[in-house]
């Protein structure tokens, strides 16, 4: 006989016959010895039951039909009111007795051997029943480990929209700008942000961020970048050296050629003028009384992947009424059931047909009409839109 190693499941003995256990711990006594197997012994279904709350490490039950007080029939119906699928039932009967054995194998047995009992057929039966058990069990494990993973996210995607903004408009004081923004993440947890920080009375830094890769390595690195940039962006220096000493902190720090694109923009509240750096991002549109147009590229890389790479800045002045609308390419992005992108040409229709929109309306309508474009597909890369006017002091 082959001996299989096996988890130490412990296997209850059901059977009203005094002589089987010690004929069971003599036939398996190397097994037992080894800590193959593990016997416990009741005389009947009522015991098996009392056996089962004692030791919930029960797997396997190898039990007979015929027994006083409840019999294997009715213990079958009790284990299966338990819906515990790492319990198994082996039936042990009489060759002639097969319409029992039937009846047994519909309440759920799962296996059965017949008397005289053969013990290398029995071992056999028991070897069989504990890998099912054991696949069984890993299974369970695995479930249990999605569940945890799943809230583990979910912790995670709290954590993370706690650190965006989300109070708007955050400086209900302040009427010579107002700013709104939006993330809608695909996944549990996204690799987009924004951020806007009041650096001192006349200006207010403001970034939006598309990491590479989604899920959970690409929260982690939206997060360093985010805070990267605010803590060096609140120290007033212009967008081009900030950009200049965040890109090195991530080019040291960065694992798995992660990277992140960047629009970083310094808006004086007071005069209109606007210091900022695109970083390898999509270009935001300045939306103004005579129309829109894209600003202008700074020829900046990526964040992340070239060390000391020189930085350039552009310059702009809002007019007073004038906007600058940025967003991620999770909004042209967006695709149809037949692949159709909503794609740049759309963006700009709607912002040019709703010039009276608030930057609120125009980033909730954005967002409306991308998931109306892509209705039927599920949201493939993260959807982040932030708006910011100049109105000027009086």
């Amino acid at each position: 006989m082959t001996t299989v190693s096996l988890p130490k499941i412990k296997i209850l003995v059901v059977d009203d016959e005094i002589d089987l256990e010690p004929l069971v711990r003599q036939k398996f006594r190397r097994q037992i010895r080894d800590g193959v197997y593990d016997f416990l012994f009741a005389l009947n279904g009522l015991e098996a039951l009392a056996k089962l709350l004692e030791f919930p490490e029960i797997g396997i039950i190898l039990s007979d039909i015929n027994m006083p007080e409840m019999d294997g029939l009715t213990l079958l119906t009790k284990l299966k009111e338990l819906k515990n699928p790492g319990l198994k039932t082996v039936i042990v009967s009489a060759y002639g007795d097969m319409e029992n054995i039937r009846t047994a194998m519909n309440r759920g047995a799962f296996d059965f051997v017949t008397k005289p009992v053969n013990f290398d057929d029995l071992e056999i039966t028991i070897n069989k029943t504990l890998e099912e058990i054991l696949l069984i069990r890993q299974s369970q494990d695995e479930h249990d480990q999605l569940i945890s993973i799943r809230q583990d996210l979910n912790t995670a995607r709290e954590i993370q929209q706690a650190i965006l903004p989300k109070t708007f408009p955050p400086y209900p004081n302040r009427t010579d700008f107002d700013i709104y923004a939006s993330m809608v993440a695909a996944k549990e947890v996204g690799g987009d942000f924004f951020d806007f920080f009041m650096i001192d009375n006349d200006r207010i830094g403001f970034v939006i961020g598309d990491v590479s890769g989604k899920g959970v390595p690409a929260a982690i690195f939206m997060a360093v970048s985010r805070t990267l940039i605010r803590a060096t962006g609140l120290k007033g220096i212009p967008a081009s050296e900030c950009m200049h000493y965040v890109n090195n902190l991530l080019c040291n720090e960065s694992v798995s050629c992660m990277f992140v694109t960047v629009f970083y923009g310094i808006l004086n509240t007071a005069t209109g003028e606007l210091d900022y750096v695109n970083a390898g991002h999509n270009p935001p549109y300045l939306l103004t009384a005579h129309g829109m147009k894209k600003v202008e590229m700074t020829g900046g890389a990526i964040l992340g992947c070239v060390e000391n790479f020189q930085y350039n800045s552009r310059k702009i002045t809002l007019a007073p009424g004038e906007r600058i609308f940025l967003f991620t390419d999770g909004v042209t992005e967006a695709f149809t059931k037949n692949d159709e992108a909503y794609g740049d040409e759309r963006l700009e229709l709607f912002l040019q047909q709703h010039p009276g929109y608030s930057i609120e309306e125009l980033v909730k309508g954005v967002l409306s009409e991308v998931n109306q474009h892509s209705m039927d597909v599920p949201q493939s890369d993260d959807i982040t839109l932030l708006s910011i006017s100049f109105a000027g002091r009086s």
